[in-house]
């Protein structure tokens, strides 16, 4: 391909355009890491997109000991790596079993979970409430995976089911049973190790959409002990009043896993995102 000259103005203009959403994705972040320096006083007497008048260091003292924001944090921890963990192995293994097993009642199976992304989360609160408490389950951490398992799987099972039909060839599968590999071995050294741009996808969705959840975790649990960071923000976000200081330190705090997560796993990230292009 012929190498392509790129004007100084056009170049300009695209490192303009980079800084713009670089500055929009990046500020809201530290916005939100400012304000939790301020005390409530300063947020009704001054601006609030203006830097503290003092900074107030004590927010994240009472954070921590006061509220006891490390039992949520923990809770938070498990919730979302349990999830992702099953939502990301299951939903790739029944993928698998969709798109390149035949059975009579696949597209049986695969319809069920497609009707999965019909329902809404409203339209099974109560029923939902009222199996986990016919179980036992009410306060433990069990009866709050299991539902977050299970409302993940739809959208992921639909995701790995398509990218492994079209996405791995079908004559690598029967090359290795020439070859005489089991289905597990197949899975195990085939399918899973290609299936990475997809899973990278599914794994950024549900860690995000776990990690903020709040109204499964709060109907399904009322103490203190199974309850993660979303609880405890709606503390002190209210109609009778917000303690605007203490709010946004749990949302700095809560804010860490995400970014170290992003950081770690930043490279893997980029190339899924490339990879499901290239598929694509």
């Amino acid at each position: 391909m012929a190498h392509r000259n790129v004007s100084v103005v056009t170049k300009f203009f695209i490192y303009i355009v980079m800084l713009v959403f670089t500055v929009l994705t990046i500020y809201p972040l530290v916005w939100v890491i400012i304000q939790s320096f301020k005390t409530n006083m300063d947020f009704m007497m001054n601006s609030r997109l203006g830097l503290p008048a003092e900074w107030y260091f004590g927010h994240y003292t009472i954070v921590w000991n006061q509220w006891q924001f490390f039992t949520f944090f923990q809770n938070s921890v498990i919730y979302t790596s349990v999830t992702v963990g099953a939502v990301v192995l299951l939903s790739n293994m029944a993928g698998f079993a969709f798109a390149k097993i035949d059975f009579k009642i696949t597209k049986l199976l695969l319809g069920l979970f497609i009707i999965g992304l019909l329902l809404t989360l409203q339209s099974i609160l109560v029923p939902l409430f009222l199996m986990v408490n016919a179980v036992g389950l009410i306060n433990t951490r069990l009866g709050v995976l299991i539902p977050y398992v299970g409302l993940g799987l739809p959208m992921a099972v639909y995701l790995n089911t398509d990218f492994v039909k079209r996405g791995i060839p079908r004559e690598l599968m029967e090359s290795a049973e020439i070859d005489g590999a089991s289905l597990l071995a197949i899975y195990r050294k085939i399918i899973l190790p290609m299936s990475s741009p997809v899973l990278i996808t599914i794994a950024i969705i549900t860690f995000v959409a776990t990690w903020n959840e709040f109204i499964i975790m709060n109907i399904l649990t009322t103490r203190d002990e199974f309850r993660s960071i979303p609880a405890l923000v709606g503390r002190f976000a209210g109609s009778l009043g917000t303690n605007w200081g203490v709010l946004f330190t749990i949302l700095s705090m809560s804010l860490v896993p995400m970014l170290v997560f992003y950081f770690i796993f930043r490279n893997k990230i980029t190339q899924g995102i490339a990879a499901g292009a290239i598929k694509g």
